[in-house]
């Protein structure tokens, strides 16, 4: 989306919020918006939005009309439009992307048959608003609460969801569940342990032990550890392969073996750190008298930073996402087209996330109604850009589990696992 489209979207969203959503308490900057998703019939073709959307012909109808709250921190009051640079209006741009993708989300749950009553608050990223919405009737009467997006306030709201037994989803935080102390968490994004372990799966999986030194790079900074250390962890406990550890490629290269084949995991995500590493290990790997066996695997923040492919490729790289967005799949395709014709503009990949997240919850609360808790963990779904397969902790919530390993290869990063 260029500067000039998210000018435009944000004065027509500025818009739509002024003129049909009242601002109670207006000294306190909290916009509140309700909307009720049109009860349909069977959903068009063009509803069918992902390979595992179904119509159920009877679904168990427990909620007569399900109460979902959505949380977002718009924060439209304090942005001067006139000033705002490119940085300024994208940060903007995000809460709007993903709350018309969550819309869009639910209205295709509601062709399923069951009516939904969303309502919208602008939490201003500040506590204080978070906790005026306690005496919020219609936030009072939720099954369902969406956001906030932050940690801070996924912290704040811990206390009263614990209090109420109110599910709460966080829906866009990386951060570990134990942060949270909140038994009815819904955790949507993968948190770094979880991509560690699936890289050390993948290696004991696919790696012979007798002829594999896997190595760490790993500098030592808070988050290369935190990302090191699961897989550090699993391969010495759970494995024979031989873990080696070092803080730089310079000082692996001192201690490398001709004849073995290296697995090698760069744990950092500095991309002043990453990009000399790789170099380095592509000139190890193709050396004039006969290169090392490398294979690399890298953090998962690399899938937004941009490192040469041509390299990339030549040391088999392979990274793990919670998300990929196939552009060729008929309901991609079809979502495109239909957030072009509501809102006349590209969907961003907020837009795609909260389009997952609005269907799949949706979904959920059409099938199995005031129970839908309890079927959480059996609900799988592969959506346009995540893919959610929950576990239940007691005291962690509901944590998604689901990853995919994505390596460089024909000038694009493809699924292998």
């Amino acid at each position: 989306m260029n500067l000039k489209s998210s000018y435009l979207l944000l004065v027509s969203f500025a818009l739509v919020l002024a003129a049909c959503s009242p601002k109670t308490q207006a000294t306190k900057s909290r916009t509140e918006r309700t909307e009720r998703a049109p009860k349909k019939g069977k959903p068009s073709k063009n509803d069918r939005q992902t390979d595992s959307e179904e119509v159920v012909n009877k679904p168990v109808k427990k909620f007569t009309q399900a109460g979902i709250s959505l949380l977002v921190p718009f924060k439209l009051d304090g942005l001067n439009l006139k000033a705002a640079t490119k940085s300024d209006i994208e940060k903007y741009a995000m809460p709007i992307d993903f709350y018309q993708g969550f819309k869009l989300g639910l209205d295709s749950a509601a062709a399923l048959g069951l009516n939904f009553q969303l309502n919208v608050f602008d939490t201003q990223d500040d506590n204080a608003h978070i906790s005026l919405l306690y005496k919020n009737e219609r936030f009072k009467r939720s099954n369902l609460i969406i956001g906030p997006v932050f940690p801070e306030g996924l912290k704040y709201i811990a206390s009263y969801s614990k209090e109420n037994n109110v599910p709460v989803v966080s829906p866009l935080a990386a951060s570990t569940p134990s942060e949270f102390n909140n038994p009815n968490l819904i955790s949507i994004v993968n948190n770094i342990d979880l991509h560690g372990e699936k890289i050390a799966k993948y290696i004991a999986k696919n790696y012979n032990a007798a002829n594999t030194i896997v190595v760490i790079i790993n500098p030592r900074k808070t988050e290369d550890e935190a990302f090191a250390n699961p897989i550090r962890t699993y391969l010495r406990t759970k494995t024979k392969f031989i873990v080696q550890e070092y803080a730089s490629a310079y000082t692996f290269e001192t201690k490398m073996i001709k004849g073995k084949r290296y697995a090698v995991v760069i744990a950092s995500s500095d991309r002043a750190f990453v990009l000399p590493s790789i170099e380095k290990l592509y000139k190890l790997k193709n050396l004039p008298s006969g290169g090392y066996n490398i294979n690399l695997f890298g953090h998962p923040n690399w899938v937004k930073q941009n490192y040469p492919t041509e390299k990339m490729q030549a040391l088999n790289t392979i990274i793990s996402s919670s998300y990929k967005i196939d552009y060729k799949n008929a309901g991609t395709v079809a979502f495109i087209k239909k957030y072009r014709y509501h809102y006349g503009f590209e969907p961003g990949e907020y837009a795609f996330k909260g389009f997952d997240i609005g269907f799949y919850f949706g979904r959920l609360l059409d099938r199995h109604g005031e129970q839908y808790l309890d079927h959480i963990t059996e609900e799988q779904y592969k959506g346009l850009h995540n893919s959610f397969s929950f576990i239940h902790d007691e005291k962690l919530g509901y944590i998604n589990t689901s990853l995919m390993l994505l390596e460089y290869k024909d000038f694009a990063l493809n699924v292998v696992d």
